[in-house]
């Protein structure tokens, strides 16, 4: 391994010259700068980085644990988480849980050995009974649904609220019968769980007695919300709206839609939750719950940077929900 002293040798400088071109520190003259560089390519140098991070009691990296990049809410997400650390000077490292139980703890386990500062985790299926599973000397905090007990710093959506306002919209708009794409009503408390009981609450407040028939169980994935439209229109079930609790649901509901010859808006209302970038550019344009994503990771870098001077969690752990707003689009707009 060529070491830093052998490169000052080949460049005719100090160790501490070589150390400073290292670490990009600005008084180096260019002549000085392009020397050194030139001679860390002739005799392949490279950092030790684990060292000098062992060094610091750093490594400058946050860990991200998302369901699956390939959803476009996550792949969005981490994008902001990212651009979120480089303003704080920091790296992220994206892995994926596959929305499985057993993946999350794999991470929450790992993201220690992996030398990572602090972990994000978007949490599927961790809930109240893991708590335990989350390190107490180790940043963590958690993104997602799922409420831990107040045993670890969370930052959450406001699902109920933003799916009342959803509600809302459609029943001022006319729609009685709205049917509810990921809807479901028992089972883990999650974003499905949440914002359907919302929905139902806004419902009952405007006097329109839900239906089981609308509620129309499936993954937040694409693909599921265009089945999912075959399967109710195939049952002869009607409906006037398309409440989808993704906006990934909502494009393929859209897709099931013009399959099955109905228009939106003229024949059937759709709205989705999340306001991914497609959602604008959807044809027509979606109407969305916007949950406040800028805010969200930026209380989860304020937690976990809080927790970097802090690690061992003291007192009660933190909380923060996201301000959402409706964005009316051409979905729901006649």
């Amino acid at each position: 391994m060529v070491t830093m002293s052998e490169v000052a040798k080949a460049a005719g400088v100090s160790a501490m010259t070589v150390s400073n071109v290292i670490n990009g520190h600005p008084y180096v003259s260019d002549e000085t700068r392009l020397k050194v560089t030139e001679a860390i390519g002739r005799l392949g140098y490279r950092v030790n980085v684990a060292a000098r991070n062992l060094r610091a009691g750093s490594t400058g990296v946050i860990g991200l644990a998302v369901p699956d990049i390939d959803q476009p809410y996550c792949a969005e997400l981490a994008g902001l988480v990212i651009a979120e650390a480089g303003r704080r000077g920091y790296q992220v490292a994206v892995e994926q849980t596959g929305a499985s139980r057993e993946g999350e703890i794999n991470a929450l386990a790992q993201s220690r050995l992996r030398m990572y500062d602090g972990l994000i985790i978007s949490t599927v299926r961790l809930g109240d009974a893991d708590a335990p599973t989350f390190p107490t000397d180790f940043p963590v905090v958690a993104l997602g649904e799922r409420i831990h007990g107040g045993a670890v710093d969370h930052v959450s959506m406001a699902n109920f609220e933003g799916a009342g306002d959803v509600t809302r919209h459609l029943v001022e708009r006319g729609c009685r019968r709205i049917a509810v794409f990921g809807g479901r009503t028992h089972g883990e408390e999650g974003a499905a769980t949440l914002r359907t009981a919302g929905h139902l609450a806004a419902l009952r407040e405007a006097g329109v007695e839900p239906r089981d028939e609308l509620l129309v169980p499936c993954v937040f994935a694409t693909e599921a919300g265009a089945a999912a439209v075959r399967q109710l229109t195939g049952a002869g079930v009607a409906f006037d709206a398309a409440m989808c609790l993704t906006d990934s649901l909502a494009v393929g509901v859209l897709r099931g839609l013009a399959d099955r010859g109905l228009t939106v808006p003229g024949d059937v209302l759709v709205t989705g939750f999340d306001d991914i970038g497609l959602a604008a550019y959807t044809v027509p344009s979606l109407t969305t719950v916007a949950p406040g994503h800028t805010e969200m990771v930026a209380a989860a870098f304020d937690m976990l940077l809080a927790r970097l001077l802090a690690p061992r969690r003291e007192g009660r752990a933190r909380e923060f929900t996201g301000p959402h707003r409706l964005v009316v689009r051409e979905s729901t707009t006649r």
